[in-house]
């Protein structure tokens, strides 16, 4: 299976790169989400710096490429363990996988992308039928935009893009008018950041600081403090209508073959004023260059609701697992923002996948079962 892998990544013009099995904590604490942090295994460096056990191969590859200085476009490969807790099935993995980095024409990135995953199954040896799901971020935020939606609430949102639980949480939330997350509030702040009156509230938080005996740098600084409440207070207080709210709740229930997906969302927006052009025709392009790739769109299924519970992916994401089966046994997706997080000086676009081997042998030697 290794050699069989590393060969076809070669052949589609990935380098091989080693990463070290211990890492900083950090870029995995502030940017992976929750769902990654709370099976992290962490440690202290001799310095007394936060450290972890590799729990992926994304954000080392990625900090690797930074150090070095590569030149732009490249694809890195990789091949070995993660460590994650907290797992029925153990806590170390072999994980191998692509990460292409700086290429500006992202429907032809993300296309690769995923016949690459697809062709990694076939070469670690699955051949059986898959399930596999699209989703794209990019679409889901440019929805949101169209709805008008405070900036607060799209953050929300797209925080909770992936996990139904919450999103369905948050929408209920929306749907109400109650104001209840800042019910506590003292009436002079919450007027103030009701106005939006920053300065203001600023001045008042800081009052309130000093005679609570708090030392303005001890935590968020007063104008933190009074941009987060204009933010919270804008929150609690939207609600969308419910013509709003039916639209969104009805985008987020499109399920359907990858082929039909563009003319679905073109009706539904059209028919309901909307403009997600921009993000529809990437949509339209990626789908465009995955055809040209020899991906069946027919084979996929798109969910608008669908997310990788990852927090620095962007835009498409993706996962491939057996019919009936809880873990993919591959999953991807776009990452633009992460190298700019992790200190590159200029914005670098990013897509990947990783292959998950353990499974895939397993469900080799099962004869594709889950």
């Amino acid at each position: 299976m290794d050699e069989a892998l590393l060969s076809l990544f070669a052949a589609r013009g990935a380098e091989a790169v080693t990463v070290p099995i211990l890492q900083p904590a950090d870029p995995y604490l502030d940017a992976a989400g929750e769902a990654l942090r709370r099976r992290i295994f962490l440690t202290r460096g001799e310095g007394g710096e936060a450290l972890c056990l590799r729990p992926d191969f994304t954000i080392p590859v990625c900090l690797s490429h930074i150090g070095l200085g590569g030149v732009l476009p490249r694809r890195y490969c990789y091949l070995g363990l993660v460590f994650r807790q907290l797992r029925t099935d153990g806590s170390e993995f072999r994980q191998a996988g692509i990460e292409d980095l700086g290429d500006t024409n992202f429907a032809t990135a993300d296309a690769r992308a995923v016949a690459d995953a697809l062709a990694g199954l076939e070469a670690a040896g699955h051949s059986g039928a898959l399930d596999i799901v699209l989703g794209d971020q990019g679409l889901f935020e440019a929805f949101l935009a169209a709805l008008g939606l405070p900036d607060g609430w799209q953050r929300r949102l797209v925080r909770t893009f992936g996990d139904d639980t919450l999103l369905a949480a948050a929408l209920g939330d929306l749907s109400r008018h109650d104001g209840e997350a800042v019910a506590g509030l003292d009436p002079r702040l919450h007027a103030l950041a009701k106005a939006g009156e920053t300065g203001g509230l600023a001045a008042a938080v800081e009052t309130l600081m000093d005679e609570a005996g708090l030392s303005p740098h001890a935590g968020r600084t007063p104008a933190e403090i009074a941009q987060r409440l204009v933010e919270k207070v804008a929150v609690a207080e939207t609600a969308l209508s419910d013509m709003a709210l039916q639209r969104l709740r009805r985008f987020l229930l499109i399920d359907c073959p990858l082929n039909e997906a563009a003319a679905l969302l073109s009706e539904m927006t059209s028919a309901s004023g909307l403009d997600i052009g921009r993000a529809l025709a990437v949509f339209e392009a990626r789908n465009a260059a995955l055809v040209a790739v020899g991906v069946d769109l027919g084979a996929i299924r798109y969910r608008a609701a669908f997310g990788r519970t990852i927090d620095y992916y962007t835009g498409m994401v993706f996962e491939a697992r057996i019919p009936g089966a809880r873990d993919p046994l591959v999953g991807g997706g776009r990452f633009d923002r992460l190298l700019t997080f992790l200190g590159a000086t200029v914005p670098i676009p990013a897509v990947g996948f990783a292959l998950w081997l353990d499974r895939i042998a397993a469900a080799t030697a099962g004869g594709g079962r889950p």
